[in-house]
């Protein structure tokens, strides 16, 4: 994770209350970025930018409104420009990495290896996605941001942002089928 003493610098009147309005959202910024990266390192990396850009623009940010779905913001321009040019370089690197964090689950996290398996192949089907109905499922249905507050995140109108949701859904419904009809028989 990136600590709060390399974000906060020397703590000039700038970026005062940084640390109170921007900080607290650090977890929620790392997770939407491990989402859309998919790689530990790259969230790591994409954080830390999301945070440096974000101290650096703080005077900017109107006190008392979302910081949350500004810091997402951010995160999510720099992915668009940044990280999902380099993405392609490391799919195949990735496709490993993935199955051995997938064989791990059981171990690291505590699951079953049933409840593993259902959290790896609901990963799976997000990763499947293209990035922009990936990112408007994760900042509706996981971050729980308003579509208002979403669509703000993604730079469209709401009702592409709606389109992106109904179309993303529909395909995670369709992927996750089979999943469902073979845990209800084991039921």
């Amino acid at each position: 994770m990136v600590s709060t003493t390399s974000l906060l610098g020397s703590g000039g009147d700038p970026h005062r209350g940084f640390d109170r309005e921007a900080l607290p959202h650090l977890p929620a910024v790392y997770g939407f970025a491990l989402r859309l990266t998919r790689r530990p390192e790259d969230a790591h990396d994409l954080t830390h930018d999301t945070f440096l850009r974000a101290l650096q623009r703080f005077a900017g940010f109107t006190q008392g409104t979302n910081c949350k779905a500004w810091l997402l913001t951010i995160t999510y321009s720099i992915f668009v420009n940044q990280y999902h040019r380099s993405r392609r370089e490391h799919d195949s690197v990735q496709n490993d990495e993935e199955l051995l964090m997938a064989a791990a689950a059981p171990l690291r996290t505590g699951l079953s290896a049933a409840q593993a398996a259902a959290e790896a192949d609901v990963e799976a089907a997000l990763s499947d996605l293209v990035p922009d109905f990936r990112a408007a499922v994760l900042l509706v249905d996981v971050d729980g941001l308003s579509y208002e507050e979403a669509a703000d995140v993604l730079g469209c109108p709401v009702g592409t942002l709606r389109s992106r949701l109904f179309r993303a859904r529909k395909f995670l419904a369709n992927r996750l089928r089979a999943y469902n009809t073979t845990e209800r028989r084991r039921s």
